[in-house]
């Protein structure tokens, strides 16, 4: 849906109250066909096999493994990132869009349905992952992924490249504004072709895998801009890579918790440091 002719714009500033409320009923209606909360599928446990009942409470927070869903982040983080996605809009924060580890597409499908609800045709939406699980972990480098088993899962959490275009493809959303970047971080994050980024989602899991994400590209975030990760409750190793960085960098903007796991900070501009004058 387009809001008017013009193509970078606020969208308050030119989106009509019907349009606007046009693009809320729509992006409202696409997270809850992303998670199945009005069309529910199951929930497969951990063992890969045998599957739960559907449990809506469970599903509005993510916290299960959807069978048929194209996210399993729940709706707090959608309306997060939907919402990190338009302020930049409207705030004419530069950079496209930026999801690290996608699983099925569903983060990456809203940030595009966000582009194309409120009429931004100039910010790409770069889809990151290795498309098929991730990477045994490697202790030497990185100790406290020491006995992480997410690799184990792979034939749940990798999901194929087309698979994913296709997801992208059943909501009218796969096009030239799309980007994918097939591989594992370590290898695709450091030549990335972006140079600005205005929301940075991480779905990374591991430590290396988020650490990697964060040294990559967090230069690359704009004034402004967002970074958001999505398993920093939950996860111990993701958890202790965003202090470890956020250290490092001396980060001082204030992390923001969107829901038992989920946590965003807003990027602000680094002060100017100066050096005292000498005679």
């Amino acid at each position: 849906m387009s809001c008017g002719p013009r193509e970078t714009l606020s969208a308050r500033s030119f989106c009509s109250p019907e349009a606007r409320t046009g693009a809320e009923l729509y992006l409202d209606l696409l997270k809850k066909c992303l998670t199945r909360l009005i069309f529910p599928d199951q929930a497969l446990q951990y063992d890969l096999v045998n599957t739960s009942p559907f449990v809506a409470s469970d599903r509005e927070i993510g916290r299960d493994w959807p069978t048929e869903a194209e996210t399993m982040v729940g709706l707090e983080r959608l309306k997060n990132v939907a919402s990190s996605v338009l302020e930049v809009i409207e705030t004419g924060v530069p950079g496209d869009l930026f999801e690290a580890g996608v699983w099925r597409g569903g983060v990456a499908i809203l940030m595009r349905a966000v582009l194309k609800a409120y009429g931004d045709s100039t910010r790409t939406v770069w889809v990151a992952d290795s498309f098929r699980g991730l990477p045994p972990p490697d202790p030497d480098r990185y100790p406290l992924d020491t006995g992480d088993p997410h690799h184990c899962f792979s034939s749940y959490l990798g999901v194929s490249m087309d698979d994913v275009q296709r997801n992208f493809a059943r909501y009218g959303l796969l096009d030239s504004q799309v980007q994918f970047l097939p591989g594992w971080f370590k290898d695709t994050l450091p030549a990335a072709p972006v140079s600005q980024i205005a929301v940075l989602r991480i779905d990374g899991d591991m430590y290396e895998s988020t650490i990697q994400a964060l040294h990559c590209l967090y230069d690359k975030v704009s004034a402004g801009g967002f970074v958001i990760i999505d398993d920093y409750g939950a996860l111990a190793g993701c958890r202790a890579a965003v202090d470890d960085f956020r250290r490092e960098r001396g980060i001082a903007d204030p992390l923001v918790r969107i829901d038992w796991t989920g946590v965003f900070w807003r990027k602000t501009p680094r002060r100017l440091q100066f050096a005292p004058r000498t005679e």
